[in-house]
Parts: structure tokens; sequence; C-alpha cells
């Protein structure tokens, strides 16, 4: 399946960076190839919850929540399906990145008000251009969700457990959950927090290149006036949840944390016969199923072996005042003319996934 799927494409893999570099940083290309916005109900749905003031001059926003998709179906139905089950309020933008599987077509089966967009795009580029293009898409003042595809959450109302410590500690920016089934349960050091029977679990250190030193990113949300601070997770050196908690301890005015509040499961495979996409499924399942698709286009242990030194190296930069723990995006191209932006380190990173992850 993979070696077809190259074969037919063959021209578009032996792109040079410079090409490469040339339409990511065109105005004109995104590599969206599908793209479905829910547009006019967010001031209709604010009025009938009574959420604007009496001035209306302030709106109560719903968090922004972004799922991103790369085969694992069964999964994705699973999970989405257990986020769409809660009567919560959000907006949910979900991403496809060129699934091989029937991602794609599932998720144009879902008909819920709270989901504001669908994207498809045309190639995979790795898990950092996906994230920051839904973050420019955050309202000011919304908070900012991201959920793994794998990622399901079996605590109710997780949405409200999040807002309450970031209501009761105005100091922190960040919070995410600990890993679990399959994964083992690993804390780094933290220090316990607890403020009017409220409580988180602060992460204390947050070395630069310490292993699960930082809070993972399967599950995360951000305070606005931090991504105010931080602009967005580092397109330069690629290392998403590794990078970003020590650029937020060591280089901003907030905290980063652990939630012990919302519990999840990682279960990271499910068997065709109960697969609650199996009726829509065209894949052979004797060839291959949508997990042994993913499997074979997960390339990021092999991108930290090949591009992991941009991560030091962005931390050195920081601490000699090249750079400011701001970080611009491809998706935002008045970011890279107001800050420090290293184009060829990012289209080096994009490239590396455009030729081996689709």
């Amino acid at each position: 399946m993979k070696q077809s799927f190259i074969g037919n494409n063959i021209n578009r893999f032996t792109e040079t960076v410079k090409d490469i570099k040339g339409k990511l940083f065109s105005k004109t290309n995104n590599y969206v190839e599908c793209y479905e916005a829910n547009e006019g109900l967010e001031d209709k749905a604010l009025k009938d919850k009574g959420l604007k003031d009496k001035n209306k001059d302030t709106v109560k926003i719903p968090p922004f929540i972004n799922l991103v998709t790369f085969n694992r179906m069964g999964l994705t139905i699973k999970n989405l399906n257990n986020i769409l089950d809660s009567d919560e309020d959000f907006e949910l933008h979900i991403i496809d990145c060129n699934s091989k599987d029937n991602t794609w077509d599932y998720i144009q089966t879902l008909n819920d008000k709270r989901i504001k967009s669908k994207t498809r795009f045309t190639l995979n580029l790795g898990p950092i251009y996906p994230l920051n293009y839904s973050l420019t898409k955050r309202k000011p003042g919304q908070y900012f969700i991201t959920v793994d595809s794998d990622t399901f959450i079996k605590t109710k109302n997780w949405i409200a457990r999040f807002m309450e410590v970031f209501d009761a500690f105005p100091e922190v920016g960040l919070l995410g959950v600990m890993r679990d089934k399959p994964y083992p349960r690993y804390l780094p050091p933290v220090t316990a927090r607890e403020r009017d029977n409220i409580n988180y679990l602060e992460l204390k250190n947050a070395t630069v290149g310490v292993d699960l030193d930082f809070v993972p990113g399967q599950l995360q949300c951000l305070r606005p006036e931090l991504i105010e601070e931080i602009g967005y997770w580092s397109e330069e050196n690629g290392y998403g949840d590794a990078e970003i908690s020590p650029r937020i301890v060591h280089y901003t005015s907030f905290k980063a944390g652990y939630l012990t509040t919302v519990e999840i499961d990682m279960t990271q495979y499910i068997g065709c016969n109960i697969c609650q996409g199996r009726d829509i499924c065209k894949l052979s399942k004797s060839v291959s199923s949508c997990f042994s698709l993913s499997k074979a286009s997960n390339y990021n242990e092999s991108f930290v072996r090949k591009h992991g030194w941009k991560y030091r190296e962005t931390f050195k930069e920081i601490e000699e005042g090249k750079r400011t723990a701001y970080c611009a995006s491809v998706h935002d191209p008045k970011s890279m003319e107001n800050h420090f932006y290293n184009q060829l380190w990012a289209s080096e990173n994009f490239d590396y996934y455009i030729k081996n992850s689709n």
C-alpha cells in the first residue's frame, strides 16, 4: 500500500528543500485540500445561552478544542464520539492529515453544532503544522485545548475541571494530564499546589534535555494570556510538548502543571470486529488495517534522531538573547515578520514528514 502510493506520486517527493520552502511560505498554499466551516452560529449560540453580559462588552467564549487525525479510524471514532457525547460547551475543530484509511469519510458524517470546522490536508507535514494551523483560528480570549486522537477522556465534565484550576490559579498557563494505559503512569518532579480546596501539580524543573520532564501533550489546555506570550508551538525544532513546557516555565510569567481530577485511557489498538467504523471501512484487512497504516507512517522517533539537535539549539539561542520565548508560525505571516523565525529549519522539518510520512 505505502509503496504503491509513493510510486504513483514520486515527483511530489523529489522536491528540493527550496521547492518545499517556496510552497510552505507562499501566501496561496497551505496544503488545505478541503475546508468545511460551520459559520454563523457563534453569536446565536451565545445569545441563546445568555453568555453576553448586560453591557454586551464582553463575551464568554467556549473553549477551542483541536483534534488532529492521521489514520487509526477505529480509535478516532471511539474517542471523538466520546468527546461529542457531552453536554459541555466547546468549539471543536477537526483536521485530517491525509489519512489513507476512511477517517475523512467518517469525519464528514459528523453533525454537531459544536463542530466549527473540518479540514483535510493534502499531505501530512508532521504534528506541529496542523496544531499551529488550528491555533491561528482561535478567537482572542479563548482557551485552547488540544486532544490527541488516541486519547479517551473518561471523566465527565472534564472541561469544567480544567477551568476551575485556571480560575483558582491565575499564574497557571498550561495544564495537562498524566499518560495512562497502556503507558506506565509517570510524573516528573512536581510540587503540589492547593488553593480554596482546588489543587494541581506544578511542574518543578522542566529541564531542557531531560526525558519526560514536561507536561505530555495528549490532552492539554492553554490559557489565552499565555498564548499571547509564547505564540505557537515551535515549528523550527518540532519538539512539541517537550519544548513548550520548558519554554513556558523558564521564559514566561506562567507556570505549567498536571490536573489531578481528569482520567484518560490511551488504548492503542481496536480490533476490526469491534470497530465502530467497520461499515464504512474500505481497507483490505488481510493486507493492512488502519493501525498498520498508522504505524508504517509514524516517523516521530526518526525525526528526533535526525533533527533533535534543533531543540537544544533553540534554547541556546533564547539564553543568548538571539530569540524570545515567542515562536512564530508559517500560518501567521505577521508573526514571522515581527519575531525571529528560522525558515530553513522549519522547512526541513516539514519536508522530512512530507517525504517519509505520506
